[in-house]
């Protein structure tokens, strides 16, 4: 099962690699993908997937609670980390955000082919109520660190904005309203909304091989290490303890699982780059961790 299911996933991630280095696929073509993905396809699926699902069939809140203390406790430690261990300015926000960030595609493509439906909607609900709180953490330690003197208004605009443009909450939020009003999507649109989810996940997976740099790894090696250890290591201990103290069980215990044992986003590269910090580190970090969590997540998947 646990090569089954994980080699699928990887191996899109290895093509999307191997497309840009042979140069069959320019970088224009991965850049739209991109904004495909991310702003029309992955909503449109989880909007889908949350909407579809009875009202009934929504998961226990116990599971975003556990991985909400899991993630602000990996969050205090890190950011005590930075202030005490004297990690530089430009690098504090990169290796901030990739000590809990998680990557989205790969697990709800791992989910998928895990647990099927049901798990969908659980990882989408967990996503959709984490990605808020992250957004939150990383943009407020990038901004502190940035060096630019933001104004308190400067920086509430800056998180709203990063919030409410963020088309998987949005996605998320109206999935579960809709499925609260015990709507349902007609048959042509179910098809529709099914043809979408086809082509999402292997377009994400592309993308994800095609942003690997293993050219910033040299000279990151020592503190990508560190926060891949905070994000592969501490979280998902973190994430077991809590799950069991907050009584997550079945399903949701095994979609908690897989979540906490998922690398970074390779969305830190795109927000180290926006807000003044270092982009090579945020390279490296999503390597190291990717690399690691194929023995986490082969972990996990054995147990389950």
């Amino acid at each position: 099962m646990v090569f089954n299911t994980l080699f699928p996933v990887f191996a899109m991630i290895l093509m999307g690699r191997l497309l840009k280095l042979t140069g069959f696929t320019g970088q224009e073509f991965f850049k739209n993908a991109d904004r495909l993905v991310y702003y029309i396809f992955f909503p449109c699926m989880l909007f889908w997937k949350i909407g579809g699902a009875s009202a009934d069939a929504l998961p226990d809140p116990s599971l975003p609670f556990a991985a909400l203390c899991a993630v602000m406790l990996v969050f205090s430690i890190t950011t005590l980390f930075i202030a005490f261990t004297g990690v530089p300015d430009f690098q504090a926000g990169t290796f901030s955000q990739s000590c809990y960030r998680f990557n989205t595609y790969i697990g709800l493509a791992i989910v998928l082919n895990a647990q099927g439906e049901a798990g969908v909607v659980t990882f989408g609900i967990l996503a959709g109520f984490l990605i808020p709180v992250i957004n939150v953490l990383s943009i407020s330690i990038l901004i502190w660190f940035s060096g630019r003197n933001y104004s308190s208004r400067a920086r509430f605009a800056r998180l709203l904005k990063a919030l409410l443009s963020n088309p998987l909450i949005v996605a998320c939020i109206s999935g579960i309203i809709f499925s609260r009003l015990g709507l349902f999507f007609p048959p042509a649109i179910d098809n529709f909304f099914r043809m979408i989810s086809m082509v999402t996940l292997p377009l994400a997976l592309l993308s994800i091989g095609s942003t690997f740099s293993f050219a910033a790894v040299r000279g990151n090696i020592a503190l990508s290490v560190v926060s891949a250890l905070f994000k592969m290591g501490m979280l998902p201990l973190a994430g077991l303890l809590f799950m069991i103290h907050f009584g997550v069980t079945g399903e949701s215990f095994k979609t908690g699982l897989i979540f906490f044992c998922l690398p970074t986003s390779t969305a830190i590269y795109v927000l180290s780059s926006q807000m003044n910090s270092d982009t090579e580190l945020a390279a490296a970090s999503i390597v190291f961790s990717t690399m690691m969590s194929i023995f986490s997540l082969s972990m996990v998947l054995s147990i389950m």
